[in-house]
């Protein structure tokens, strides 16, 4: 399988943005980690992060008939971005989404994701375990 991992805004500062909210290991960290697990064995993984919503919507179209399935960890675009909702329903790619925190049990604002019902599955609150979990629902599908 070929899988597209995107990572939103703010994701760059892993490590040292909020550790008593998102840990002290940066996105290289969980990317390493995740590139190590057996279960990324024989499967393509394609990392990318941005801040940026348009640079994240072209990835998204770019995958289409490139990738067999697609991680995001949206960042905050997760509560209010219909422009990267429409991107994971115009391409036809299975989409798991993944946050790192619970994303239930803080703000009000953060309890709400656009992206969820578009997607094959959410895992929210498991830390770097939400990707390797997620990634086993795409090779499972």
């Amino acid at each position: 399988m070929k899988i597209l991992i995107i990572n939103g805004p703010n994701l760059n500062l892993l490590g040292v943005r909020e550790p008593d909210v998102y840990g002290s290991e940066t996105l290289s960290d969980i990317e390493n980690w995740l590139n190590e697990q057996p279960e990324t064995d024989g499967h393509s993984i394609t990392w990318f992060q941005s801040n940026h919503e348009g640079e994240i919507i072209d990835q998204l179209h770019s995958a289409i008939k490139e990738v067999d399935g697609i991680l995001i960890n949206p960042g905050a675009f997760t509560h209010y971005s219909y422009a990267i909702r429409d991107a994971v329903t115009s391409i036809g790619v299975p989409t798991v989404e993944v946050h790192l925190s619970n994303i239930y049990q803080r703000e009000e604002f953060r309890k709400i994701s656009v992206l969820k019902d578009v997607c094959i599955g959410q895992f929210s609150g498991k830390g770097k375990n939400g990707y390797l979990e997620a990634l086993r629902l795409l090779i499972r599908k």
